[in-house]
């Protein structure tokens, strides 16, 4: 019978694989857009659908489960990293480190240049750190708390905080996405950090502005009356001083000296509860333990400080670790039976000039990052499936590398159902469709780096290229003298 299925299973079709995708996103968009469901349910769903496919094919089981397994495999350290973060959160609050944030940014940041300040702040700092997730969640959450204090839009502010996260792990040379798209790449890590900025800055410097249209004064009259009671509030339930900026400048450190990120939280954890215990020595073991599993609760009497400072915890990540598990299932899938790469190759053999080819990687990307929510694939299908292409159209592997995180890491915080998305909007509580629209950095990279393509402007292309074009120029050029002659 197992033969016999063997046998039963031909190679998926183009035609095949791209009802397959398209089905795949009416459902997921339906669920998630239409009827505002969590996107774990669509997801599950799609799974299910998918394995029956692959059954009525003749695919072994053997076959499915090796796909579900290759597919989570690649996502045990991120999970393990939320889970470590989700206790870190918990941690810094009953510690005071995030009040401590808060206050003084209070004093140091401007209410009238707030939102832009937010941006930069979070660039300057994730470009120091070299990662997304670790800004969103620890000084993202001390601005997000001080903007909805001053009255501003909590989506706009989500998406400074969200769009100078992202750029500062895409600059950052510690960073793991810039790092895997360099090597699927095979592109030298700093030459494609140099190159990353013909569609960075441009994407930087416009969302820059955007948020000084639209984040530049307090939306709420009373903001300084409000801000002056969270300030209160914060003092008098908090250990709020300049000792708490010790694990900013860990985690500094660890960054400086490439201490991995699993190491460094684990640090970062246990000297939040030194701190703890040193601040508040009545503090239990039991209550420690708690506050890890199931996250701080606080209990000040002010209503939105209340509201922003519950959080954090191992069982908080719990939702965000099961959508991982199940778009990286989805992912393992669809590689195990080829039907993104069926989809993709055969577009990528059949594109002529730069433009499309650059165009049609970074619509690759964002495509893996709709059917399956997971950016590290984002960046290696992609990867994969182009680099051949972009290397027989004279471009340089630094081309794709760039093309790779316009198109791939920066837009998964973009999709309700990825796996930053889901982290981002869980650490803020902002819904990713609600911050979707401020997000310029992510919004704006993909369409500087296809104007690069069409344009050539920035677009690194093969030595060998530029060499055929000047033996060229100069084969006519003495062709015309000997004519002349």
């Amino acid at each position: 019978m197992k033969e016999q299925n063997k046998r039963a299973w031909k190679p998926v079709s183009f035609g095949e694989a791209m009802i397959i995708l398209l089905a795949m996103l009416l459902i997921m968009g339906l669920g998630v857009i239409k009827f505002g469901l969590s996107p774990m349910t669509p997801v599950l769903l799609v799974i299910a659908l998918v394995i029956l496919w692959a059954k009525i094919r003749g695919a072994e089981w053997d076959d499915i489960h090796n796909g579900i397994i290759e597919g989570i495999k690649t996502g045990i350290i991120p999970i393990f990293i939320f889970i470590l973060i989700g206790a870190l959160i918990s941690v810094w609050i009953a510690a005071g480190i995030i009040p401590s944030m808060m206050v003084f940014g209070f004093h140091l940041i401007s209410a009238q240049w707030f939102v832009p300040s937010v941006f930069l702040v979070c660039a300057i700092v994730g470009t120091s750190i070299g990662s997304a997730f670790t800004i969103i969640s620890t000084i993202g959450i001390a601005l997000f708390g001080m903007g909805t204090t001053m009255g501003f839009n909590p989506a706009l502010v989500a998406g400074a905080i969200i769009s100078g996260a992202i750029f500062g792990d895409k600059t950052s040379p510690l960073s793991d996405s810039t790092n895997l798209a360099s090597a699927i790449a095979e592109s030298e890590l700093f030459a494609h950090i140099k190159n990353l900025m013909w569609s960075t800055i441009p994407a930087f410097l416009v969302s820059l502005v955007l948020y000084f249209i639209l984040g530049t004064g307090s939306s709420d009259a009373n903001a300084m009356g409000k801000i002056n009671k969270t300030i209160a509030t914060l003092t008098t339930n908090f250990s709020v001083s300049w000792w708490a900026a010790l694990p900013i400048i860990v985690m500094f450190v660890c960054a400086w000296r490439k201490v991995p990120a699993i190491a460094t939280l684990l640090l970062n954890v246990g000297l939040g509860i030194v701190m703890l215990f040193i601040e508040k020595p009545s503090t239990s073991l039991s209550s420690v333990a708690t506050m890890i599993e199931s996250g701080f609760v606080s209990k000040t009497g002010n209503a939105s400080v209340d509201a922003l400072l519950s959080r954090g915890g191992i069982s908080a990540m719990m939702s965000t670790v099961s959508l991982i598990i199940l778009t990286l299932t989805l992912g393992g899938l669809l590689m195990k039976f080829n039907i993104i790469q069926t989809a993709m190759v055969p577009l990528a053999q059949r594109l002529k000039n730069t433009g499309s080819v650059v165009t049609a990687a970074i619509l690759s990307g964002i495509g893996v990052n709709i059917f399956v929510g997971e950016q590290y694939l984002s960046v290696i299908l992609p990867g994969k499936a182009f680099k051949q292409t972009f290397n027989d159209r004279g471009l340089d592997n630094l081309a794709l590398s760039r093309v790779l995180e316009d198109g791939g890491t920066v837009i998964n915080y973009l999709i309700p159902w990825g796996v930053a998305a889901v982290f981002a909007a869980n650490t803020l509580g902002v819904s990713t469709l609600a911050y979707l629209p401020f997000c310029f950095f992510s919004l704006l990279s993909p369409i500087f780096s296809i104007l690069s393509g069409f344009t050539g402007i920035g677009l690194k292309r093969l030595p060998s290229a530029d060499d055929s074009s000047a033996t060229a120029a100069t084969v006519a050029t003495q062709a015309r003298e000997g004519q002349g002659a």
